[in-house]
């Protein structure tokens, strides 16, 4: 009889994002005889909660658990007022590190509400013990508090050259962490910038993606109807949470520029979130009929299958899935210069590089669309390279 080695993974939930994504490749990796799952979401809410493969055993879902990012109205109308307490003193702290240090906004709050709300969690050890626990995303208090395992790794998917946080109290968190995952040698090298002390505990594991699930996948659904255009159009796709970081806000301006220079397209754009400010974009730079707002979709392989080129203009990443999922799918990638974006593709080689500022970045797109033998180069080199990476997992196995 084979006794399985025991991994425990936490993350926040399922929505559409690339660390979800992410997961999902990582949990279709492993192989169940020998190891035992256990996925814990602190809410069960998410497109991609259908896509946790049955062989990973999911752990029932802790009423705590769900109100570290729900409205704190809510839970207290729900009799949770330790978390509510604890979430009221982390804004408050945090309101005063920002005025000592004179800084008008950042992403240390979240390190914050974790620091002040742990404590009142309640324990996740009635689980047993575990050969390896994994902290997805950051903050990263959790799994370091409430489980019992022999080995325990936090997972970066952050550039943290863009972001600001409390570096005193994020250390006391990650240096108590045997491993931590970067998905990159850029996201590596800004995350030392800021935790030069934890270059030991360092170890590269990239984003795992599997070619033939993502190409089966791309396949089930027909969506030409929905992204149907007049002759000779161009078709743009982008995919990712609509926020500040993608900024998808700056694509109506984008487009504009380019239908001012000519260029037949239209620009389609899946994600979640708040997309008002997208929309009063596209109104302000009349741009209706040529960016369309598709929202969510569980499954984006057939859209990005669908289209023409597939565009990330993010002002930053980790390093983007779905741009790796777009040259699985054989299509040419553009790409901002983003801070990571030399790591992320090999300029005009497997896709290419345009500037960031609106102006420049419609020209380098133009210059791109109307190079069809740049894009046949291109396209013919991603058919001729395998970007599936599973064996990723097997630097996890190692740690067990």
């Amino acid at each position: 009889m084979i006794i399985k080695k025991r991994i425990f993974i936490a993350i926040h939930y399922m929505e559409i994002g690339g660390a979800e994504r992410s997961l999902i490749g990582l949990l279709n990796t492993f192989d169940t005889n020998s190891y035992e799952i256990d996925l814990f979401i602190h809410n069960h809410q998410g497109e991609f909660m259908p896509l946790i493969p049955k062989t990973v055993n999911l752990l029932k879902e802790e009423p705590k658990y769900t109100t570290l990012e729900r409205p704190i109205i809510d839970i207290v109308k729900e009799g949770f007022w330790d978390i509510a307490f604890g979430r009221l003193c982390a804004k408050l702290a945090f309101k005063f590190h920002m005025t000592l240090n004179r800084k008008t906004e950042g992403s240390a709050i979240f390190q914050y509400v974790a620091d002040y709300t742990t404590s009142f969690l309640p324990s996740l050890k009635k689980y047993g013990y575990y050969d390896l626990a994994i902290s997805f995303l950051a903050p990263h208090n959790i799994v370091l508090e409430k489980v019992d395992a022999k080995k325990k790794i936090a997972w970066i998917h952050t550039d943290y050259s863009t972001i600001q946080i409390d570096i005193d109290r994020e250390i006391k968190i990650w240096k108590r962490y045997d491993y931590i995952a970067s998905i990159s040698e850029s996201v590596t090298e800004t995350f030392l910038k800021k935790f030069g002390k934890l270059r030991d505990k360092i170890i590269l594991i990239e984003n795992i993606l599997s070619p033939s699930f993502i190409q089966k996948q791309a396949k089930l659904l027909d969506v030409s109807e929905e992204m149907k255009v007049e002759e000779s159009f161009v078709r743009i796709c982008s995919i990712g949470r609509f926020c500040k970081a993608k900024n998808f806000a700056n694509i109506p301006w984008i487009c504009k520029h380019m239908v001012e220079l000519g260029i037949k397209i239209k620009w389609f754009l899946l994600g979640y979130g708040d997309d008002s400010t997208i929309t009063q974009q596209i109104k302000k730079a009349n741009m209706e009929k040529y960016v369309t707002i598709l929202g969510k979709r569980i499954n984006p392989y057939p859209y990005i299958k669908e289209c023409d080129i597939y565009a990330q203009p993010s002002l930053y990443e980790g390093k983007a899935v779905t741009v790796r999922e777009a040259q699985i799918l054989y299509k040419p990638v553009v790409i901002t210069n983003f801070p990571t974006a030399c790591s992320q593709l090999k300029n005009g080689i497997d896709g290419i590089i345009v500037p960031l500022e609106n102006k420049l970045c419609a020209n380098g797109i133009v210059e791109f669309i109307l190079d069809k033998e740049k894009q046949n180069r291109i396209i013919n080199y991603l058919h001729s390279h395998n970007y599936g990476n599973e064996k990723e997992v097997e630097k996890i196995e190692q740690l067990v």
